[in-house]
């Protein structure tokens, strides 16, 4: 079956989806994006998703496209199309819009959405629990990772980096010597003393769906934790570590710069933290997962 992309407004065959040249999200990264998983047909944490994309418009001034539940409804259509029963995902796009090159806004630019799906494996729970090694690299981005910008280029290169290394993920580090986030996830340590940590979401980082979910799920449970920063040295002498992300969702790390976190695996509180996630996804409710 051919995959179905959505294109501002029309529903096409991939082969024949594209944008004009002058897309400034093609020459400025002037955009924005959200990816939202999906669990047997459902959206999962979709509400706090569109909340997020709504910050990230307003923070970049690009008006809506179109109203919340028509976005709504476009979504589930290309689920529909794309016959996603499963485990999926959804990738959506809105740039500023289509106009000859100038760094200045454009007058009367028409916002640009895009919307793809694909199906995904089942989450491999066991696999989350072996865990993942992750290297550290430099955090090199502009001042504004909250908001959910398509320009990405520092975050590809430390990827890139991570993948030659062998490991999973790269956690990124300020000038202070302190852990930022992954270039595609939140970073989470579990300290000597059994606390929970991750680093507060301010313009450092951008906010976690998964991360704001498990600080629910952990908070509902009685898990002491701190949101706070943390440094390298602190995480590499952790009792556990892990990191969330929509795909991802709760993965523990075994491994950063070589060295091994813990007794190298998931610790004990990484795994119910995992549990207790993949029972909220098949609820649908923080509360569920309690």
């Amino acid at each position: 079956m051919s995959r179905i992309a959505y294109v501002d407004g029309r529903y096409l065959p991939h082969r024949h989806a594209g944008v004009s040249v002058e897309d400034r999200g093609y020459q400025f990264a002037d955009g924005v994006y959200e990816v939202i998983a999906v669990a047997c047909g459902r959206l999962v944490d979709e509400e706090p998703h569109l909340d997020r994309l709504d910050r990230s418009l307003a923070a970049v001034r690009i008006p809506w496209p179109m109203s919340r539940a028509a976005l709504k409804l476009a979504m589930r259509e290309v689920i529909r199309r794309n016959r996603i029963g499963g485990f999926g995902a959804i990738y959506l796009q809105i740039t500023r819009g289509v106009a000859p090159r100038n760094h200045a806004f454009p007058a009367g630019a028409k916002p640009v959405v895009v919307m793809t799906a694909r199906s995904l494996p089942s989450f491999d729970l066991a696999a989350a629990r072996r865990g993942v090694a992750v290297i550290s690299a430099p955090d090199e981005r502009w001042h504004r990772p909250d908001i959910k910008s398509v320009s990405l280029l520092p975050n590809v290169l430390a990827k890139q980096r991570a993948v030659e290394a062998g490991a999973y993920e790269a956690w990124l580090v300020d000038d202070d010597g302190r852990i930022t986030e992954g270039t595609a996830s939140n970073a989470w340590i579990v300290t000597a003393d059994g606390a929970l940590v991750t680093r507060c979401a301010d313009r450092s980082i951008l906010a976690g769906i998964t991360r704001g979910s498990l600080l629910r799920l952990a908070t509902g449970h009685g898990t002491p934790l701190t949101e706070r920063p943390f440094s390298l040295d602190e995480a590499k002498q952790a009792r556990e570590a892990f990191l969330t992300s929509t795909t991802s969702w709760v993965k523990a790390v075994v491994r950063i710069d070589g060295q091994t976190i813990g007794d190298g695996c998931a610790g004990p509180l990484t795994r119910r933290l995992l549990d207790w996630y993949a029972s909220y996804v098949d609820g649908g409710s923080a509360e569920e997962g309690l």
